[in-house]
C-alpha cells in the first residue's frame, strides 16, 4: 500500500475530500488508510480502508484533479452517479456488475475536487497476452447486456458525442501509408449514420473491465468508469473496444470483436459502410497516437506498448479496416 491513510503521499490534496468521505460514512466508521490506484487517465481513483464496529471494509474514491477535466467534473460525476444507482436497480432484467454509489460531490463544494465515492468491486484488470480469446468472448457478452439496459425517458442517458472530426484528426509525421489516413479521414466526412439507439457504456474496453478465476473459471467481476454513459448505435461501443484491443494486442485481435460481439446475440449496423464509419471515427480519434490509453497501460504493466508499437498498430488498424469495408483500399487481385 503506498502511504499510511495519506492517499498516496498527498495529504495536503485530499485533506478536505478525506474529511467529507468521513462525514459521509456511517457513525462510527473512519478512514484508516488509502491508496492511489494504478491506471486511471481521467481522474484519481484511491482504494480506501475503512474500520468500524462492524469489522473493515474497502471503498473506491474517483475525484477529477486535472484542470483539462474540472470544467466538466459536475457533468461527468452526477452522470456516473445517476447511472450506478440505475444499475443497482435490481428491476432491469440485465446483469451489468457495477459498483453501488454511496456518495458524491459533483461541484466539490465539500471536498478538494469533485469526487464521487463508491463500493469496491472484486477482481482487476486483465491486459496480458494469455487467455486473450477467451475474455474478447466474455467482453462481448458483457457488451451485449449493457446495450439491453432498459431505460425510460427519464433514465436514457444523454446522445453520444463523437471524441473526432475529420479537420481534427492529427495524421501522424512521417508516414509512409498517406493514403490509408487521407482515405480514412475522407470516410468520416459525411453525415452520421442513421441508427437504433441503445444504452452505451461509451469507454468499453479492456482497462474498464474488471476479471476474477482463471482458465476455464474466468468471469467478469465489474465494469467501471460510468461518466461517459450515453445513447447512441451499438456499433460505436463495438468499435472503441475494437480499437483498444487492437493497440493492446494487435490489429487482427482488434479485428476480431465485432464477430464475437455477433456471435453473443449483439446487433451491427445492416449497412457495411456505416459500420466502417463507427469503426474509423472511433479508431482516428486516437490519432496521431495513442497515449491516451497506453500510459496506464504500461502502469499497469504492459511496458512493451510503448509510443512507436502504438502508432504502428493503430495505423495497421486502419489499413485492415479499409481492405475488409471500403472497395477503393482493397489490393488488387490478380485474376488466375
Amino acid at each position: 500500500m503506498i502511504g499510511d491513510g495519506d492517499g498516496g503521499g498527498d495529504a495536503a490534496q485530499w485533506r478536505a475530500t478525506r474529511a467529507w468521505v468521513e462525514r459521509v460514512l456511517p457513525a462510527g466508521e473512519r478512514v484508516v488508510a488509502a491508496e492511489r490506484l494504478i491506471g486511471g487517465w481521467s481522474s484519481v481513483m484511491r482504494r480506501l480502508r475503512v474500520v468500524g464496529d462492524d469489522g473493515e471494509r474497502a471503498l473506491v474514491l474517483r475525484s477529477f484533479v486535472k484542470p483539462f477535466y474540472l470544467p466538466h467534473a459536475e457533468q461527468l460525476l452526477a452522470r456516473e452517479a445517476a447511472i450506478l444507482a440505475l444499475l443497482a436497480d435490481g428491476d432491469t432484467g440485465v446483469d451489468v456488475p457495477a459498483a453501488r454509489l454511496l456518495a458524491v460531490d459533483a461541484r466539490g463544494a465539500y471536498c478538494d475536487h469533485p469526487s464521487l465515492l463508491m463500493s469496491l468491486l472484486p477482481g482487476g484488470i486483465r491486459l496480458g497476452e494469455d487467455g486473450v480469446a477467451v475474455r474478447i468472448g466474455l467482453l462481448a457478452r458483457q457488451l451485449v447486456a449493457i446495450h439491453a439496459m432498459p431505460v425510460t425517458e427519464d433514465t436514457r442517458p444523454r446522445d453520444y458525442q463523437a471524441w473526432t472530426a475529420p479537420e481534427r484528426v492529427g495524421v501522424p509525421a512521417p508516414t509512409g501509408r498517406a493514403e490509408v489516413w487521407r482515405r480514412a479521414v475522407e470516410l468520416i466526412r459525411r453525415e452520421p449514420p442513421a441508427y437504433r439507439g441503445c444504452f452505451l457504456h461509451r469507454d468499453f474496453h479492456p482497462g474498464n473491465v474488471l476479471f476474477v478465476g482463471h482458465g476455464a473459471d474466468v468471469r467478469i467481476s465489474g465494469v467501471v468508469d460510468w461518466v461517459e454513459t450515453s445513447w447512441g448505435p451499438a456499433d460505436l461501443d463495438v468499435a472503441h473496444c475494437s480499437t483498444a484491443l487492437a493497440l493492446l494486442h494487435g490489429p487482427a485481435v482488434g479485428m476480431s470483436f465485432p464477430t464475437a460481439y455477433v456471435a453473443a446475440g449483439g446487433r451491427l449496423a445492416d449497412d457495411p459502410a456505416d459500420h466502417l464509419y463507427w469503426r474509423l471515427l472511433d479508431a482516428l480519434a486516437f490519432a496521431p497516437d495513442a497515449e491516451k490509453v497506453a500510459v496506464p497501460w504500461r502502469e499497469a504493466g504492459r511496458a512493451d506498448l510503448t509510443s512507436d508499437l502504438s502508432g504502428a498498430r493503430l495505423e495497421e488498424y486502419l489499413a485492415l479496416l479499409l481492405e475488409r469495408f471500403d472497395h477503393r483500399l482493397r489490393p488488387e487481385r490478380t485474376i488466375p
